[in-house]
């Protein structure tokens, strides 16, 4: 039986989404949203939650950052 379709050539599929780095800064950045969300609940003082609040804008905006740079 013989086979009539050709051969396609190889279709590389190499992305940017892989690259090691990435999931290096977004393990960065739930560490920082992690840390902010358990300052909230150390002690209900002005103190605790401008430091909470402060790591997860920090978080919040690295993981963005990152996962857009992914997407790009």
């Amino acid at each position: 039986m013989a086979n009539s379709a050709e051969q396609r050539p190889h279709v590389s599929t190499d992305n940017n989404a892989n690259q090691t780095h990435y999931y290096v800064t977004l393990v960065v950045a739930i560490a920082f949203g992690l840390a902010g969300t358990f300052f909230r609940f150390i002690q209900d003082s002005f103190l605790f939650t401008s430091i909470s609040n402060i790591l997860l804008i920090i978080g919040s905006f690295i993981a963005f950052r990152t996962v857009f740079r992914i997407m790009k």
